[in-house]
């Protein structure tokens, strides 16, 4: 924290302008050795607060280019520090000129996220706000986006702030009517106490409920496509893609390997996962295919199950359909271009799923497929409003903490225990919840946290 830090915060590519950010308490004596004003009698240590000045980067005699430089001091900065932005051409050779020269004037290289990192260690954002920071780069579609921006602006921390106060609320009640019992009493607490607790419970409960959805948003729906051999599997691949990236032949068992793509509609990201035609078969290759497909399914949040419609069922159909049974699936009841040999009605029976006909040939229902999928999984919107989304497993864990602590509590009130057992598992709710905003956690925790932030961030 002692050091000033530097790095380049823009993509390394030829692009219009490239940013160099530093950050640190000898930032302006820094950028004072290497720019020059344009009129070259400027003392940019002098210069008001947020402001930017035209010149030039300087590598002793040599100018490296021009730019233009951001002043930012502490502590409104991003960091807390004294922060220096200087935007250059956006140059690979020129980016590198300049993080050099501010290298060789005193400041250091950053690690990954340190720029961040620095923010939460000088109390500008909490562990789950700096978090978001990096979900706000990666996210992979609208839903994605907004829900990091709402916890970036504070959305989880307003929520585990909450349940905080009032857990601390009755550990300091209970300390202090156990230290002072003549002026307080705890006559009918407990009572009082289990209420508190079951509504403490409900809340972290509901926040629980969102995990999976939260998942989703963050990581995309991961869709497993399952069916027997030439039913179409690939064919609505891409369809769904809108190029032909799995092969398609009339040729049963084409597909042998997991084939993974990312497909984005309506906000949302689908993790799409072509698998090998379900069936018993001899060919040893196919044979590996068929049980990746028969693994992968178990953890699919939504499998498309593509029922051949010009064929009847046989037991490779039975099998699938004993897959699906307890998995959120949609039936698509494809080939509608082909006479059918398979009556829907019988279909939707039999696997108790919605069934939707399609032609992946001639690209029919496949407008219907989204929507259904966007309704069965969001009921057709999803509210950032008041809402708070799970979307990190870490916070998964420390809820599922608290929410264990919290149990333990109200069975101690039924069991009749002393006051002060409530105290110790209040306190450990209380802590299990802190780990959410980096309060009692480790510095090997935060370390892994922000290496894996992009560089310049």
């Amino acid at each position: 924290m002692d050091s000033t830090i530097a790095a380049i915060s823009t993509a390394m590519s030829p692009s219009g302008i490239g940013i160099v950010r530093m950050s640190g308490k000898d930032s302006m004596e820094v950028i004072s050795r290497v720019y020059r004003s344009k009129g070259g009698k400027k003392d940019i240590r002098k210069a008001p607060d947020h402001t930017i000045h035209y010149g030039y980067i300087y590598d002793g005699g040599e100018c490296i280019d021009e730019v233009l430089v951001m002043i930012m001091k502490s502590p409104k900065t991003y960091t807390g520090e004294d922060t220096v932005e200087i935007d250059c051409h956006g140059g690979v050779l020129a980016m590198k000129r300049v993080l050099e020269t501010v290298l060789k004037n005193g400041a250091v290289v950053a690690e990954p996220g340190e720029f961040t990192k620095r923010a939460f260690l000088n109390g500008r954002l909490d562990l789950s706000q700096a978090e978001a920071v990096m979900d706000v780069i990666q996210s992979k579609n609208e839903f994605a986006l907004k829900n990091s921006m709402n916890q970036l602006k504070g959305s989880v921390h307003r929520a585990i702030q909450d349940i905080r106060g009032e857990i601390l609320y009755q550990i300091a009640y209970i300390e202090s009517a156990l230290d002072d019992p003549e002026h307080i009493s705890l006559e009918g607490y407990p009572q009082e106490l289990q209420k508190i607790v079951d509504n403490l419970l409900k809340k972290i409960q509901k926040l629980l409920e969102t995990a999976s959805d939260g998942k989703m948003i963050r990581e995309g729906i991961r869709t497993v496509i399952l069916g027997k051999p030439n039913a179409g599997k690939s064919s609505l691949l891409n369809v769904l893609l809108g190029e032909n990236r799995a092969i398609v032949t009339d040729i049963a068992g084409t597909t042998r390997d997991i084939l993974e793509e990312y497909i984005h509609f309506h906000g949302l990201t689908l993790q799409m996962i072509d698998t090998a035609g379900i069936r018993n078969t001899e060919d040893v290759v196919e044979k590996i295919g068929v049980g990746k497909a028969r693994d992968i399914a178990k953890d699919a949040d939504l499998i498309l199950y593509v029922a051949d419609s010009s064929s009847p069922l046989d037991e490779n159909d039975e099998e699938i359909i004993s897959m699906i049974r307890d998995k959120k699936t949609i039936v698509l009841y494809n080939k509608t271009d082909l006479a059918p040999c398979l009556d829907m009605e019988e279909l939707k029976r039999v696997t108790e799923k919605p069934v939707l006909p399609i032609s992946a040939l001639e690209e029919t229902g496949i407008d219907e497929l989204e929507e259904m999928i966007r309704d069965m999984f969001f009921a057709g919107h999803i509210s950032f409003n008041d809402e708070v989304y799970i979307t990190s497993a870490r916070h998964q864990e420390a809820l599922s903490q608290a929410f264990e602590s919290l149990k333990l509590v109200k069975r101690s009130i039924e069991d009749g225990m002393p006051e002060d057992f409530y105290s110790i598992d209040l306190m450990s709710a209380y802590e299990s919840l802190g780990k959410i905003l980096g309060e009692a956690v480790g510095e090997d925790l935060v370390n892994e946290i922000f290496s894996r932030f992009c560089m310049g961030k």
